[in-house]
């Protein structure tokens, strides 16, 4: 493993645990060549199906993507790190157990509006208004009011 301080290739395992939802392995190393220690998360990797975006164009599913976006609407909300990695969990389960080879980004983008939903409302109307791309104030009004209702 490359060691992020001095970029030499050798570092040695100090200690390895699983995580505490078992999802991952979390491996302190050591680098032989500067001793500084750091992480490193090791997680299997799965088979998600590709994104075909709305544009035609098709990519392989990044979590990080994902998880950059859900913590731009959750921005000074009080939604934890953890509850959006929580989400994105969720989210990628989902994405296995469809077996699909190709997934449209507008399912995936529904998806994450239900979890935010559930999670913080705030943040899910600061997500759908960038994923709807609404046209106008008119759109925004009765997404909100769809909201006041539930």
């Amino acid at each position: 493993m490359k060691c992020p301080f001095c970029a030499l290739p050798d570092s040695k395992v100090v200690d390895s645990r699983p995580e505490k939802d078992g999802s991952a392995i979390r491996r302190r190393r050591e680098c032989e060549s500067c001793g500084k220690r750091f992480t490193t998360h090791e997680r299997i990797e799965e088979m998600l199906p590709l994104v075909q975006k709305k544009d035609g164009r098709r990519e392989p599913f990044d979590r990080l993507k994902v998880i950059a976006g859900i913590k731009k609407a959750c921005e000074k909300r009080p939604v934890s790190v953890e509850s959006i990695e929580k989400m994105v969990d969720r989210l990628e389960s989902r994405l296995q157990e469809s077996a699909e080879r190709e997934i449209p980004s507008t399912t995936i983008g529904a998806w994450v509006m239900k979890e935010l939903h559930d999670v913080d409302e705030v943040a899910y109307v600061r997500f759908a208004s960038v994923y709807r791309s609404f046209k106008d104030i008119n759109e925004f009004m009765v997404e909100l009011q769809e909201l006041l209702k539930k």
